[in-house]
């Protein structure tokens, strides 16, 4: 069942700004604050007809219209004309209540309220499904990524393996020829003495 929309106002920086979510920190997160507006008196639940009108035709969207004013919310606001120092403050304007703006004597449409919610559980279904696929997409790209590494340090290991026993194989030849030098030269020492003491011999 959709979860009952309900629009929310505060004003950041040049601009009052409204949504319809199904709660206080759904608008929070919307606005980008850092901090619980609604505590600090900064923010609260619309209940002027225009303005949830405004915000039921356009669920989960911030609308915007210059701070102070009393015109329409919009995606796309122009900036405020008037930006005199004997502008309220935010919480100032937020608290002044009724007497910031006459209601609307239209009455909030309920059929657009309940398809407004329907429409913000679609589109949060449809950005949640949106964001499942483009994680799916990068865990694969991770696996795939992982499993090249695996390959590849695989691969390093076999040659490196390879190559540690192809070195043990030279170390060992040379070695041996290292024992057969020493033998030689030991048969040679012998020889030659044996040589030089008949070469004496027969000068004698």
């Amino acid at each position: 069942m959709a979860r009952k929309l309900k629009t929310y106002q505060t004003s950041l920086g040049f601009f009052d700004l409204a949504i319809a979510v199904p709660s206080m920190k759904a608008a929070l997160e919307a606005w980008g604050a850092d901090s619980n507006l609604f505590h600090q008196g900064a923010a609260k639940e619309s209940d002027d007809p225009d303005v949830i009108a405004a915000t039921i035709a356009k669920p989960g969207v911030v609308l915007r219209r210059p701070v102070g004013s009393d015109g329409s919310f919009s995606e796309h606001a122009e900036l405020p004309t008037d930006l005199g120092d004997d502008r309220p403050t935010k919480a100032a304007r937020k608290l002044k209540g009724p007497k910031a703006k006459k209601h609307s004597s239209r009455p909030v449409d309920k059929v657009a309220e309940r398809k407004a919610a329907l429409d913000y559980d679609r589109e949060e279904k449809r950005r949640e499904l949106e964001q499942a696929r483009e994680e799916a997409a990068r865990q694969k790209e991770r696996e795939r990524r992982q499993q090249a590494v695996d390959k590849a340090q695989a691969a390093f290991d076999k040659a490196e393996q390879e190559h540690a026993k192809r070195a043990a194989s030279i170390q060992a030849e040379v070695e041996a020829i290292e024992r057969r030098s020493q033998a030689e030269e030991t048969r040679w020492d012998k020889e030659k003495a044996r040589l030089e003491a008949a070469l004496r011999r027969a000068r004698s």
